[in-house]
């Protein structure tokens, strides 16, 4: 009697323990490391809601990348592109791509104004279920569903190759080169500075002289430049991380009564605009400009195929780019002119 009473409570204390083991929560999963809830079928509407964040408008090169979206999505007359503009606030754009989930948006398209203040929202949306085309800049970790983009290490490498070239055939030892940056919490403007160095260094006579943060806009370009310019009148080469930028170390340049013809300046994005680099170079301004697409017409053509179709992008989109130089300005504005 006792050996089946005995019997009875170690089965009752094993099933005890079995169920209490079933009863403990699963450890959490790192937020960075979740995938994104599945996606049923896409439900065909009448109408998609693309919420559109670009990171500023100062920049002539954004203004052209939402023509180019306002463009392609004419093609598509069940998308909405909805747009806001940052105004280069990170706080704001936060707030603008709330506001989008508020609207009950299909897609998000969101070009960040700086990586790391950006990713939490980003996630959020991500998270929800709401596909997201980060274009031209990244932010941090994997939770998003395809980036756009060119290759800025690319860029600034072939950038850095051809200031080593210009520096060897000039024979200038050392040749002393100032850089003017974009946003530094923007991943563009740390991964064209890196390839710009790797470019250069295999020209052992390159000095970088002075480097200074210009946030993209020409205006702030201008006394950035100036100050450079004036601590260092032995600057040879000036390299701005995007056209305008580029521009405003000319101004600077000849304000100071340099001899710009002894001087190569570089920029990058190549806008087929009057204003823009390609003419820039054409007119003899520019030594070099990198062909920077916007990659408008490819958000919209994905956001199309995924709201439409369910179907499922690469993790990365890598735009291609060229280096513009005088030897092919003019045959790529005639090109893009459709001449």
């Amino acid at each position: 009697m006792f050996a089946k009473k005995l019997h009875v409570a170690l089965l009752v204390l094993v099933v005890s323990l079995v169920l209490g083991a079933c009863a403990q929560p699963a450890a959490p999963q790192p937020a960075a490391t979740q995938a994104a809830p599945a996606a049923a079928a896409p439900a065909k509407k009448s109408k998609y809601i693309i919420g559109m964040s670009q990171a500023n408008k100062g920049e002539p090169w954004r203004q052209a990348m939402n023509d180019q979206i306002t463009a392609a999505a004419k093609l598509h007359p069940e998308l909405e592109v909805r747009f806001a503009d940052a105004a280069q606030n990170n706080a704001k754009q936060v707030a603008d791509v709330e506001n989008f989930l508020q609207q009950g948006v299909d897609l998000l398209i969101i070009s960040p104004n700086e990586a790391a203040p950006l990713t939490d929202v980003v996630t959020k949306v991500y998270q929800k279920g709401i596909p997201v085309i980060t274009l031209d800049r990244r932010v941090v970790g994997d939770q998003y569903t395809t980036f756009i983009g060119a290759n800025n290490v690319l860029l600034g490498t072939k950038a850095g190759e051809f200031v080593a070239e210009w520096c060897k055939t000039n024979n200038l030892k050392p040749c002393n080169v100032a850089e003017i940056r974009g946003l530094e919490g923007t991943s563009g403007a740390g991964e064209r500075g890196d390839g710009l160095r790797k470019g250069m260094a295999g020209n052992a006579d390159i000095k970088i002289v002075a480097q200074q943060n210009a946030d993209w806009l020409r205006e702030k370009a201008i006394p950035v430049s100036q100050a450079m310019l004036q601590a260092h009148p032995e600057t040879n080469v000036c390299v701005g991380q995007n056209d305008p930028m580029a521009e405003a170390c000319i101004i600077s340049a000849q304000n100071a009564k340099m001899d710009l013809s002894k001087m190569l300046f570089v920029g990058y994005d190549g806008l087929p605009t009057p204003d823009g680099g390609i003419q820039s170079v054409i007119d003899g301004r520019l030594g070099l400009t990198m062909l920077y697409p916007t990659g408008g017409a490819e958000a919209i053509d994905w956001a199309a195929k995924i709201l439409e179709n369910g179907a499922k992008p690469p993790k990365e989109i890598t735009l291609g780019t060229e280096a513009i130089t005088k030897e092919n300005a003019a045959a790529l504005m005639k090109q893009f002119k459709g001449e």
